[in-house]
């Protein structure tokens, strides 16, 4: 039966462009509501990225794609009830011969048929490097025959230069991946893409068809001056704190003392005591509570301490921010939450899966509690520089829907960067800020801590179910060595448990 109660949810939408996570839609039948919906979770998707240009010709190719592997479940459905052998020439060309007759007259009996052998359909739109990928899986492996059927129509493709014109040759209609397909690939060269970005191919036994799309260059270009130009705008935004940085500074040098480091840092008595704090803190599960300073360097070494130092500051600096606007309060003290929970999962991911490697623990921490800067700043200031930004826009001939997708959350990342370079923050940092939700481009020195600040963040809200399982990083998952969803929910309860004795 088809299902009348479907919703388009855009707050999931947005989440997934931001995240580059997939969404996925799956279904056994099709029924036309369930096309119209994924048509319309289609059109959302290419509208919050500014892409609607696309949505005649990507909607065209998704109704052939999907309709195409129904019909491909429901071929495996038909030709076991006639106890052919599909993977048999002769036997194919039997069974073909009746097969659209037969189906389309009794297709509620097939589609219940389908449903009972669990041959699915199923959607899948991803936004990440600057690109777009819209697959159509379904778990009926192709045949050899049907491989070279459909790559024989891609050859045809080239030599039509219209619809018009592939329309008046005399094709073989027998099966649906004929002239439809054809159509498609001429659709496509309309966005000025060619076949090469599009892919049939078979694996885990499925038949994956996917078309690669580069998000248009223009809108990328629009988005980064919007954000530069919004960190250029932010007036209040402080040089990084004079004492924070000079206490830096002696730790970087070689030839320092500890103990004057430890006297340094306890004269400042504010400091001081969001350091001890910070050190007897649940996430770093001190044996006994460290009691003074110079113990702390001695426990936490120079590198952890840097880390802390650079966390407490930009915790008191970011916290100032957007003071006067009441109604976001609330939501700055959720961002914050998230934040504190990422930085507690991501150190604790690191000691347990790199316990020889005590630096990429105290970067992970660091990096997972400012892994959203970005986003905690443009929420913090935003609203009140609404017309400014809208200025900018008009005055450097760019639409204002761009600096609403900054609203969304889109490029956070890199805003959260441009102000860690600001603040002159180790490279690792501003590296993780940037790519957190793409760690596959963080540099490949820093790859491991990006990838832990993502699991992080990943698991922060799957816990809130606001993802699911197949949306994670399959090769961040394999790096971890999770492969099923009850290791990760394994992974996920014990760290939310730990969590839970944090007092806030």
């Amino acid at each position: 039966m088809p299902n009348r109660n479907i919703t388009l949810d855009v707050s999931k939408i947005k989440m997934a462009i931001r995240a580059g996570i997939p969404l996925s839609i799956t279904t056994y039948t099709l029924p036309r509501d369930m096309v119209e919906y994924m048509e319309a979770v289609l059109s959302a998707f290419l509208k919050e990225l500014n892409q609607s240009s696309m949505n005649e010709y990507l909607r065209y190719c998704l109704n052939e794609l999907v309709t195409n592997s129904k019909k491909a479940n429901t071929k495996r459905i038909y030709f076991k009830e006639k106890g052919l052998d599909i993977t048999d020439d002769a036997q194919y060309e039997k069974g073909m011969k009746n097969f659209k007759q037969d189906t389309l007259g009794d297709i509620k009996r097939y589609m219940n048929m389908q449903r009972a052998a669990g041959l699915y359909v199923k959607f899948i739109l991803q936004t990440r490097n600057n690109k777009i990928k819209l697959e159509v899986r379904n778990n009926s492996e192709m045949t050899f025959r049907e491989y070279k059927r459909i790559h024989d129509k891609l050859s045809r493709a080239q030599q039509y230069t219209s619809v018009d014109q592939a329309m008046n040759q005399i094709l073989d209609d027998s099966e649906g991946a004929g002239l439809g397909i054809i159509i498609m690939i001429l659709m496509l060269e309309k966005v000025g893409l060619t076949e090469e970005n599009y892919q049939v191919l078979c694996e885990n036994g499925e038949t994956i068809t996917r078309i690669i799309l580069p998000i248009n260059e223009k809108s990328q270009k629009e988005l980064s001056v919007v954000s530069h130009e919004f960190v250029k705008l932010i007036d209040n935004l402080p040089q990084f704190p004079e004492n924070i940085t000079r206490i830096n500074n002696l730790l970087d040098d070689p030839n320092a003392k500890m103990s004057e480091i430890a006297s340094i840092i306890s004269s400042d008595v504010s400091l001081a005591t969001d350091l001890l704090r910070l050190v007897n803190s649940a996430a770093f599960a001190l044996a006994s509570p460290c009691r003074s300073i110079s113990e702390a360097v001695k426990l936490v070494g120079i590198h952890g301490i840097k880390n802390m130092l650079l966390s407490i500051a930009s915790i008191n600096e970011l916290s100032r921010l957007g003071d006067g606007v009441d109604e976001k309060k609330s939501i700055r003290k959720d961002m914050w939450i998230h934040s504190y929970r990422v930085a507690f999962y991501a150190y604790n991911l690191a000691k347990n899966f790199y316990p020889t490697s005590a630096t990429i623990a105290e970067d992970s921490y660091i990096c997972g509690l400012l892994h959203d800067m970005g986003k905690l700043i443009f929420e913090a200031v935003h609203p009140l520089m609404n017309e400014r930004m809208k200025s900018v826009c008009v005055k450097k001939d760019i639409s204002t829907d761009v600096f609403e997708r900054l609203v969304a959350g889109v490029n956070h990342g890199e805003i959260g960067a441009l102000i860690a370079e600001k603040w002159n923050f180790p490279e690792v940092i501003t590296n993780v800020i940037r790519f957190h939700h793409d760690p596959e481009l963080a540099a490949p020195e820093h790859k491991a801590t990006a990838n832990i600040i993502y699991l992080a963040d990943m698991l922060a809200h799957f816990q809130r179910e606001e993802v699911d399982f197949y949306q994670f990083d399959k090769e961040v998952l394999n790096s971890f060595h999770i492969t099923t969803q009850s290791q990760l929910k394994m992974i996920s309860e014990k760290l939310a448990s730990e969590f839970a004795k944090e007092p806030f």
